[in-house]
């Protein structure tokens, strides 16, 4: 994209009296940095629930692209997302990055599904500069379409089979900000056999997070699935933000199932709530979960070289009503260092709810 429309955009920004934020773009799978990172951890036996399985994506509504990398273009995406429905590609037959110089925003009222599904073959880039996928039924620029909206069935948001890398969310607002790649309130959010490197949202902040994934309001506190997914996967591709470097929610139920999280970092500093003098946060490296009433399921995953500043190097839960739970099963944790503090007995862990967590034929170590 050309700078001029960024100097206009900032000029104006100036004229009504906000400070524009400046973005480093970023290219970090350059050179194909992150081609031999696999998708997912190994299968597992882990029992996968109805409403974990990929969508069918046989019948697109949209098909970005007419086989040819060029025809594939992040304004193209804009549309496709804006029009709803399913979502497929036509790049050509080799893997293709889609770089956006704008955010890809649902309308509420294109559901009652949102599909995207990469096939395996494409990326979808924020370039350092921008978030690249956003829905929020509370947003009124997005349509509101119920008197409820912070519990509302649709749109029902799926991705699958897509890589997302160097999205950015720092300095977004709405709604807490925080996000990167994927910010989603409302309706259902399910992630797919998709990978995720070197996302970013503020770097500080006492409950901002989610350098990918940002979750808020999910309809009937069902959880959101993420299945089959990479976060990181090695040195330098991981995602960063203030909290939860990978996953981050306030009051959302998750369940991941055979994923792989290494080298995400929480770099906030102060904790939450912030201790004096400090911005606040560095909590959960790869996952920050806060709240009242929510549930964690971690199954069949591998979580290693996570770091936060503060506390849960790999998972910082804390259900403030002490009704959260949190079961970890045939999975793995080892070396997520907590350089503030942790729940003792579980390395990597900062745990707050109703009992202890279950853990099941899985590893936990420093």
């Amino acid at each position: 994209m050309s700078r001029a429309p960024l100097a206009l955009a900032a000029l104006l920004l100036a004229a009504c009296g906000v400070t524009p934020i400046e973005r480093p773009s970023r290219a970090t799978c350059a050179g194909g940095a992150c081609d031999a990172i696999p998708t997912g951890a190994p299968a597992s036996s882990c029992p996968f629930p109805a409403d974990a399985q990929p969508e069918d994506v046989s019948l697109p509504t949209t098909v970005v692209g007419i086989g040819t990398p060029l025809s594939c273009t992040g304004d193209a995406l804009v549309a496709a997302v804006a029009k709803g429905g399913v979502i497929t590609f036509d790049c050509g037959p080799a893997p293709v990055t889609i770089l956006l110089s704008r955010t890809a925003k649902v309308f509420n009222d294109k559901g009652p599904r949102v599909i995207i599904d990469g096939g395996g073959k494409v990326s979808l880039s924020g370039g350092g500069r921008v978030r690249i996928l956003y829905q929020d039924t509370c947003d009124p620029a997005q349509v509101w379409t119920s008197s409820h909206c912070q519990d509302q069935p649709t749109p029902a948001l799926t991705v699958q089979h897509l890589t997302f890398v160097d999205g950015d969310a720092t300095g977004e607002a709405f709604d807490g900000g925080g996000g990167g790649a994927i910010f989603a309130r409302g309706g259902r959010l399910k992630v797919v056999g998709c990978r995720f490197f070197g996302n970013g949202a503020d770097a500080v902040g006492p409950d901002v997070g989610g350098g990918a994934i940002r979750a808020l309001s999910q309809s009937l506190g069902l959880p959101v699935q993420v299945v089959g997914s990479t976060f990181g996967g090695a040195p330098g591709l991981g995602n960063v933000a203030a909290n939860g470097a990978a996953l981050s929610s306030i009051g959302v139920s998750w369940s991941v199932l055979d994923s792989l999280f290494t080298d995400n970092r929480a770099i906030g500093t102060g904790a939450n709530p912030a201790r004096p003098g400090t911005p606040g946060g560095g909590s959960g490296g790869a996952i920050y979960l806060d709240g009242n009433t929510f549930s964690l399921s971690v199954c069949g995953s591998r979580l290693r070289d996570n770091t936060a500043r503060e506390g849960g190097g790999a998972i910082f839960f804390v259900s403030n009503d002490l009704t959260g739970s949190m079961t970890i099963d045939r999975s793995t944790l080892i070396h997520n260092p907590s350089q503030g503090f942790e729940t003792a007995g579980l390395p990597g862990i900062f745990f707050l709810g109703k009992s202890p967590p279950t853990v099941i034929d899985s590893t936990l170590s420093h």
